[in-house]
C-alpha cells in the first residue's frame, strides 16, 4: 500500500518531504527528498511525520484494546500506548476473577451483559474456580452482610476445610460459597483482542507517549513520539492517566482517582496441591487469596490514594495483608516469592464512564474501569462502539445514562 504523510518543517535550513511505501500500515521504504541553502538533499534523519486516521485511542490496556477490536471493523482505527508493552500496568497485574455480583449495581449489569462474550471468545476465557467467603467469630453481622449481595449460600466450616484445609479450626468461623466464580484468562484476553484489531486493520503503536493534543477546524491533532496523528474522534482509555491525557486535550477533567492495589506471591501453602481450591475472600476487605501457577497469591486489599505513576507494593502493607491472612489459617508464611501492585482507577461514583464529552461529542471516554476492566470489557467497549458507528446500544438506556459522562 502506498500512502503519504505531510512533513512539518525540520528547522530553518530545510524543507522536507516524504513519501512512504506501506505494507498492512508499517514502514518498509521511506524516501526523504529536501533542499537546503547548499543545494539539493536526499538522506535520512528523524522527522515528524503526519499520520490520518479515523480513531485514536489513547492507552493499550483492557480498554483501549477492546474498543480497538469493537471499531476496527468498521472504521480506520489507531492505539497509541506510551509503555514498549501493551497491557502495562493495571490490566498486566490484575488477580484475574470474574465475579457476576462484584461492583455497584451498574457495574455488575456490565458484568452479566459481558459474561456470554467471555464465554465464548477464543472458544472461552473463563475457567470455573468458586469462591469462599471467610469470617472471624465476632464478624457474624458483617459476614452476613456480605454474604446477601455476593448471591452466597453459608456451608459449615467442615465443608469449607474440605474444600480448603488450611483455614484455621478457631479463628475462621464462617464461611460462604459461591461456585459460579471463574478464574479469567486476562492474557488470552488481551491477546485476543489485540490480534482482532490488527486483523482488521487498526495500527497499534507501542512506545508512543502522548506529549501534546490540540483540537483544529480538521480535528483532533495528537503528538506521540516524532509523528502527529490526526484523527476525527479522540477515545480516553488511559488507564489512571485519563484525567491527564483529558486536560492535555482541553476538556475538563471527571475527578477519577488511582488506588493502588498490592498482592503477593507466597508458596503454595504446607505443599498442597491447590489448583482445586477456591477464590477466598475474607469479610471487611482484610484479605484475598486464590491459586496462581501452581502457588498462591494474597492480596492484603489495599485502597490507597496514589497520583498516575508505574506502581509498586509497598513492604509494609503487604507485611500487614499476610499478617491478618495468616491468622485464618494453620499454615505459616515462610516467604515472599515476589510482589507487584497495580493501579485501579474509579470515578467519584465508582461506575465506569463511557461516551462522548459534555463539552466535545468528539471526544470519547472509556475510564474508571477500576477493578472491573476485565469482566466489563465486552460491554463497555461494545458501547463505545456503538455510540460511535451511530448505532442502538445493546445495554439498556438506563445503564447508557449511568455511564455517560453527562452525569457529572
Amino acid at each position: 500500500m502506498k500512502q503519504f504523510f505531510e512533513i512539518n518543517r525540520i528547522n530553518t535550513l530545510y524543507s522536507v518531504y516524504v513519501t512512504a511505501f506501506l505494507d498492512n500500515y508499517y514502514p518498509r521504504i521511506v524516501v526523504i527528498i529536501g533542499h537546503t541553502k547548499n543545494g539539493f538533499y536526499k538522506g535520512g534523519f528523524p522527522v515528524r511525520l503526519r499520520s490520518m486516521t479515523g480513531i485514536l485511542i489513547i492507552g493499550g490496556g483492557i480498554a483501549g484494546l477492546s474498543a480497538a477490536a469493537a471499531l476496527s471493523s468498521e472504521a480506520k482505527v489507531t492505539l497509541l500506548e506510551a509503555e514498549p508493552h501493551l497491557g502495562f500496568h493495571a490490566s498486566g497485574r490484575s488477580a484475574a476473577i470474574y465475579l457476576s455480583e462484584y461492583g455497584n449495581g451498574v457495574v455488575r449489569k456490565l458484568n452479566h451483559a459481558s459474561k456470554p462474550e467471555l464465554d465464548h471468545i477464543d472458544g472461552g476465557v473463563l475457567t470455573k474456580r468458586g469462591m469462599l467467603l471467610l469470617a472471624r467469630p465476632h464478624e457474624r453481622q458483617d459476614f452476613l452482610d456480605e454474604m446477601r449481595p455476593f448471591e452466597m449460600h453459608e456451608v459449615s466450616m467442615a465443608e469449607a476445610r474440605g474444600l480448603v484445609p488450611i483455614l484455621h479450626p478457631v479463628n475462621t468461623a464462617f464461611a460462604a460459597f459461591r461456585d459460579n466464580v471463574y478464574d479469567l484468562d486476562a492474557d488470552r484476553l488481551l491477546q485476543y483482542y489485540t490480534k482482532t484489531a490488527r486483523r482488521n486493520g487498526a495500527e497499534i503503536v507501542t512506545g508512543s507517549k502522548v506529549s501534546g493534543i490540540s483540537k483544529t477546524s480538521k480535528g483532533w491533532e495528537v503528538l506521540a513520539g516524532q509523528t502527529d496523528h490526526n484523527a476525527d474522534i479522540l477515545i480516553n482509555a488511559s488507564g489512571a492517566w485519563v484525567d491527564e491525557i483529558a486536560r492535555m486535550a482541553g476538556i475538563a477533567p471527571l475527578g477519577f482517582q488511582p488506588f493502588r492495589r498490592s498482592m503477593a506471591r507466597i508458596p503454595a501453602p504446607g505443599g498442597h496441591d491447590v489448583s482445586t481450591w477456591p477464590f477466598m475472600d475474607a469479610v471487611n476487605e482484610r484479605w484475598y487469596g486464590k491459586p496462581d501457577a501452581g502457588g498462591w497469591i494474597v492480596s492484603p486489599f489495599d485502597e490507597h490514594r496514589m497520583n498516575p505513576h508505574d506502581a509498586w507494593a509497598d513492604d509494609m502493607v503487604l507485611a500487614e495483608g499476610l499478617e491478618r491472612y495468616s491468622e485464618m489459617v494453620t499454615e505459616p508464611v515462610t516467604r515472599l516469592q515476589s510482589s507487584w501492585a497495580g493501579l485501579r482507577t474509579f470515578a467519584p461514583d465508582r461506575s465506569l464512564v463511557v461516551g462522548a464529552d459534555v463539552a466535545d461529542p468528539s471526544f470519547y471516554w472509556l475510564a474508571g474501569q477500576g477493578g472491573y476492566g476485565f469482566q466489563t470489557a465486552p460491554a463497555a467497549s461494545g458501547l463505545v462502539a456503538d455510540l460511535i458507528l451511530g448505532r442502538v446500544p445493546e445495554l439498556g438506556d438506563d445503564v447508557v445514562e449511568a455511564l455517560s459522562p453527562g452525569r457529572f
